[in-house]
């Protein structure tokens, strides 16, 4: 079942009577990215997955986003579907929304899934990227910058498949103005790191192995600092191992939620 919500388009996939997972997609994708993970969970679970502003089919306005708009329009979703303590599974870019909605208030959650992301904020150096590619957008548009980004999503061999090519493409077809709000807001993120050992709810994180964006020690030390979290390193994966390596990804996050959230 598709919805509007807050102008941001949202699917809704198994009976909403059922505890949710709400999925957060990675940046420059939409929420296709999660369609292996739901197709398996939406028997035993309600899965939840939205397109952030500003990408896939939800409102672009006028691009100037912030990591508390976004989580401002979790919240939203989260009180619009009367969702009773929700699973936030959020893959890089989702992932800093899923830890700043939760930072905000995890009493409204039952349990966090972090997926290739990090809890520090941009540097200077990494700040001067993002404005490079928001300057790259506004001079050689949106192919360019999505044909030379997403690659470096993927590993090597992952991109020689037919879902690197498929990612690619649909990645293509995202508003400029979206793109760059997004750029925008990541670049202007706060810290979460104070906040991890301060998490109280279950908290499974999943690396790839071959992650050259976020890599796997970079999520250990996260789960070092979140008390009785679960690590997962997906073998054969980038940095999109939902979609690189799905079985891996799956059995995870099914696992992760019968010991840690069926069961409390």
């Amino acid at each position: 079942m598709q919805q509007v919500i807050n102008g941001l388009s949202v699917n809704i996939s198994g009976s909403l009577k059922k505890q949710a997972i709400v999925f957060i997609h990675g940046f420059p994708f939409d929420q296709s990215m999660w369609n292996k993970q739901i197709r398996c969970l939406k028997k035993d679970y309600c899965c939840i997955s939205y397109d952030i502003r500003g990408l896939g089919e939800s409102y672009v306005g006028d691009g100037q986003y912030t990591m508390e708009a976004y989580a401002s329009d979790l919240f939203s979703i989260v009180e619009e579907l009367k969702l009773d303590k929700p699973v936030l599974c959020g893959l890089s870019m989702g992932g800093y929304i899923a830890l700043r909605t939760v930072e905000r208030d995890q009493s409204r959650f039952s349990g966090l899934i972090l997926c290739n992301t990090k809890s520090e904020p941009d540097n200077d150096a990494a700040k001067l990227v993002r404005a490079e590619k928001i300057d790259q957008i506004n001079r050689e548009g949106v192919e360019k910058f999505v044909s030379e980004f997403v690659p470096n999503c993927f590993a090597d061999e992952t991109r020689k498949k037919k879902m690197f090519t498929d990612t690619l493409n649909k990645s293509k077809l995202h508003s400029p103005l979206g793109l760059k709000g997004a750029l925008l807001a990541m670049a202007g993120r706060t810290s979460t790191n104070s906040f991890l050992n301060k998490i109280k709810i279950p908290t499974l994180l999943i690396a790839g192995s071959l992650d050259t964006l976020i890599p796997p020690p970079v999520m250990r030390a996260m789960a070092e600092k979140i008390k009785d979290s679960e690590l997962g390193v997906a073998p054969r994966a980038g940095h999109l191992t939902p979609v690189e390596n799905p079985g891996f990804v799956n059995d995870m996050i099914a696992g992760f939620l019968k010991r840690r959230i069926d069961n409390e």
